[in-house]
């Protein structure tokens, strides 16, 4: 299945087998998580049983019943199905599932790999961006843009390459803003330090300007936007390759991970329509990687954009590029070939006595556990003693529906197998190689986490200059930056599957909270958007109808969307 019409052919499959006697037409309308039920309870009737798929609900135009666009379902004020939790303040995304927490010896795994994820470690650098996971995921949710230039990036950073795709051949594929000097950490960078001094500086010091762009809703409101402008000097390890693209990105909640990996990949693929069979207008694609440890090729659903399979090849790698710190998945140094006075320090690193890597495998299981199992926190704006969502909410899921928003943001899936970590199971003090043991809280659960988590071509395109302070074209020197300039939310770099201007949908849930849980936080995968409706505003390309949708509506009707998505 690689379009929404082959899956219409699956479902029609699915009714006509039901309606000859395939199995009951009758449906357990108790409990959320029940094998028969995905939630689909409309008025048009009973559509039969639907274990372990998600259904389009772009079926309007396809002959089928819309499901979800004129009232929510049953139970979709349960973001994750009896995973979610009730906690709404700053630790709404730090949680256990409820079955975590009700299981002693997990609940112990959790809060170990909680304690490994805030620490640091012994043999971090020669070069990073952070020294912990929560230093870049504060409180487990969103990273923030330095507020002044003379802040440098830590809980956002810039990846680098080339139009083509390809890491830069010095600086591979992130600049790492600080370096390990022998005792010294937090090493600044310095123009061509580690060239003429041999030591292992940041690779490069890196910030972002705004340009304020104005403009005005159909109705007369104005609005402003802050358009990124990328700037890096004092280059430690001399000049980027001349097609050099820069890629920001801030931090990413990790809360709901495991639920994520555990959505069928049949059921993503269901929504794949990378040549727009259907005609409308929306051309998702779904990505792929080769995993670390089995060499297979598997879906790629974490990153921005989506360039890893499962939550154990996404942390390792940010402990590897993020952290410096080398892990049996991703073993070698952050250093590149051609960064020499980086691979002297790595040489000098005490205390790699975990078969050669930084950080062992109990430790990376624990926190492998730890991102799986991290709760979503339900919605609010529903009265759960008499089931009544607020008129607002309604109101504004109706606009989001009539947007065409869904189409990308998918509201609905149910997981399906939680497999055991590919490092076997842990306790806290190691790994048992020869099992795996699902982790059963993840499995058969209806949740809203309103993504398709395929690729996006969101439009724009990216120029890369060379500037002094004043504005004025360069070539080369300590005073020549490189400028990066963009138009929409194109980067001009692609990665993995992804083109320089496509995306991987982000998952909405939790969205309401992000200010709650970090005040600083912004929006957009480069946090240039201060608020929602800026982050709507921003869409082009795939999504240029659904914002044009958004820039016609009145007050009211953009009011009513905005108290919806501040639902989620």
């Amino acid at each position: 299945m690689n379009n929404k019409k082959s899956m219409l052919a699956l479902i029609i499959a699915l009714i006509s087998l039901q309606g000859c006697g395939g199995g009951s037409n009758t449906q357990d309308t108790n409990s959320p998580t029940n094998s028969n039920n995905n939630g689909d309870n409309t008025s048009e009737g009973n559509q039969g049983s639907k274990d372990n798929l998600a259904f389009p609900d772009l079926t309007l135009n396809d002959g089928l019943p819309d499901l979800l666009k004129d009232t929510p379902d049953e139970f979709e004020h349960l973001a994750a199905g009896e995973s979610s939790v009730n906690t709404f303040n700053e630790d709404a995304f730090s949680q256990a599932l409820p079955a975590i927490v009700d299981t002693p010896s997990l609940d112990a795994v959790f809060k170990a790999g909680d304690h490994v994820f805030r620490s640091n470690h012994d043999g971090q650098g020669p070069i990073f961006n952070n020294t912990t996971c929560q230093g870049c995921h504060i409180k487990d949710g969103r990273g923030v843009v330095p507020k002044s230039a003379n802040e440098p990036m830590i809980s956002m950073f810039l990846r680098v390459g080339d139009s083509k795709g390809n890491v830069d051949p010095v600086y591979g594929e992130q600049i790492q803003v600080f370096g390990t000097i022998d005792s010294q950490k937090n090493v600044l960078s310095k123009h061509n330090g580690a060239i003429e001094e041999g030591l292992a500086y940041g690779e490069a010091y890196t910030w972002v300007e705004y340009e304020e762009v104005t403009g005005q809703f159909a109705d007369g409101e104005n609005y402003s936007l802050r358009k990124p402008i990328y700037k890096v000097k004092d280059l430690a390890y001399g000049e980027f390759n001349k097609d050099v693209q820069f890629s920001a990105r801030v931090s990413p909640h990790v809360y709901g991970s495991g639920l994520l990996e555990s959505i069928p990949a049949q059921s993503i693929l269901a929504y794949a329509d990378p040549d727009d069979t259907n005609n409308d207008g929306i051309s998702g694609k779904a990505a792929y990687t080769t995993h670390p440890i089995n060499n297979e090729k598997m879906l790629a659903r974490f990153g921005q954009k989506a360039v890893t399979a499962s939550v154990l090849q996404q942390i390792s790698g940010a402990y590897q590029g993020d952290m410096g710190v080398t892990n049996t998945v991703a073993t070698g140094e952050p250093c590149t070939e051609a960064q020499t006075a980086c691979l002297a320090q790595a040489e000098k690193e005490q205390n790699k006595h975990h078969d050669g890597v930084d950080l062992n495998n109990v430790d990376l299981a624990q926190v492998e556990f730890y991102n799986r199992t991290l709760a979503v926190p339900n919605r609010r704006g529903f009265d759960t003693e008499n089931n009544l969502w607020n008129d607002d909410v309604l109101k504004g899921r109706s606009q989001f529906f009539a947007a065409n928003c869904h189409s990308c943001h998918v509201p609905r899936y149910k997981t399906g197998e939680a497999k055991g970590s590919l490092l076997g199971d842990v306790d806290l003090v190691q790994v048992s190689t020869d099992t795996r043991t699902n982790i059963s809280a993840l499995q058969n659960l209806v949740i809203y986490p309103y993504t398709d988590l395929l690729l996006h071509d969101m439009g724009g395109s990216c120029k890369v200059t060379r500037e002094l302070v004043s504005g004025e074209a360069c070539d080369s020197g300590e005073s020549c930056y490189y400028v990066q300039r963009c138009e929409g939310l194109a980067d001009g770099r692609p990665e993995g599957d992804a083109s320089g201007t496509e995306w991987k949908t982000p998952a909405l849930w939790g969205l309401g909270l992000v200010q709650t849980v970090t005040p600083k936080a912004t929006f957009l995968h480069d946090g240039r958007a201060r608020t929602l409706s800026e982050a709507i505003l921003w869409h082009g390309g795939e999504a240029e109808s659904a914002k044009q949708a958004y820039l016609n509506m009145d007050k009211p009707a953009r009011d009513a969307l905005l108290a919806f998505l501040n639902s989620l």
